[in-house]
């Protein structure tokens, strides 16, 4: 996509704070990031969500996201850190291009995950379980 945002920083058009790299995949500095040291991975070729991306590709996806990971542990001697995907405009994503957020975590740091809520009953939640169920047998 020509006006991507990630596009343009795969070809070199827009600059970014490169930490890792493979040739389908590049893991970068997020320019606001949640925390210091908070990384984008991103596949190098144009998908919008995980729904359009080519498993070997995920793959690929996925062994940058470990090695990153690992960085974040070793390079910034965090405690954790948090593996995050936004897919599609209601779930947060502001950029179309897949990417996923790498944010170290520090004891004490202050970030909160979502709130939880409570099913109604188990019946509501057995129900919730076999819609889901029957949509991913779907072909």
């Amino acid at each position: 996509m020509q006006d991507c945002i990630f596009c343009k920083i795969v070809r070199g058009e827009i600059p970014s704070a490169k930490v890792y790299e493979i040739e389908s995949v590049l893991c970068f500095l997020d320019v606001a990031p949640a925390v210091k040291g908070h990384c984008l991975v991103i596949p190098k070729v144009h998908v919008e969500n995980i729904l359009e991306m080519p498993e070997d590709m995920a793959a690929d996806v996925h062994r940058v996201i470990r090695k990153a990971g690992r960085g974040i542990i070793q390079g910034l001697k965090a405690d954790g850190f948090n593996v995050g995907m936004n897919n599609f405009q209601a779930a947060g994503q502001v950029v179309m291009h897949a990417h996923w957020h790498l944010i170290p975590r520090f004891k004490g740091d202050g970030l909160q995950l979502w709130p939880q809520y409570k099913y109604d009953s188990n019946q509501e939640m057995q129900s919730v379980a076999q819609n889901l169920s029957s949509a991913i047998q779907q072909p």
